[in-house]
């Protein structure tokens, strides 16, 4: 699976964007998905994520209730869309994904990564 994220951009707080990541090379379908971000001179942290099993999302808790994980079997895309973004979310955000159909917030259980979007919030 190869995957491209795109959608990022500088975005005044309060504002919003809307990522997307295209898979390409097999269907998403039944694959666990997740975008995780790397502010500067830090490791990667999960955001968000859906599970190929049921479907079912999860955040992070510092996002909750502002962003919102979506996937669209159809295009083979998955979206992040963020609302109320603040300056603490400027980070580069990627997309993965993984075999399995459980939910995970460990990068390392993610085999397929996107090449990551930047995402710049101003105060």
């Amino acid at each position: 699976v190869q995957l491209q994220a795109s959608g990022g951009g500088l975005v005044q707080a309060g504002g919003s964007l809307r990522l997307s990541c295209a898979a390409s090379g097999r269907s998403l379908g039944g694959y666990s998905v997740a975008w995780f971000r790397q502010p500067p001179g830090k490791v990667p942290e999960f955001v968000a994520g859906i599970t190929g099993s049921d479907g079912l999302t999860y955040y992070t808790d510092s996002v909750k209730g502002r962003f919102t994980i979506s996937r669209d079997d159809a295009k083979n895309t998955l979206y992040l869309q963020m609302n109320s973004l603040k300056p603490e979310d400027s980070a580069v955000f990627y997309c993965a994904s993984r075999r399995g159909w459980t939910a995970s917030r460990l990068p390392g259980d993610y085999r397929y990564w996107g090449q990551g979007t930047q995402v710049t919030v101003s105060s």
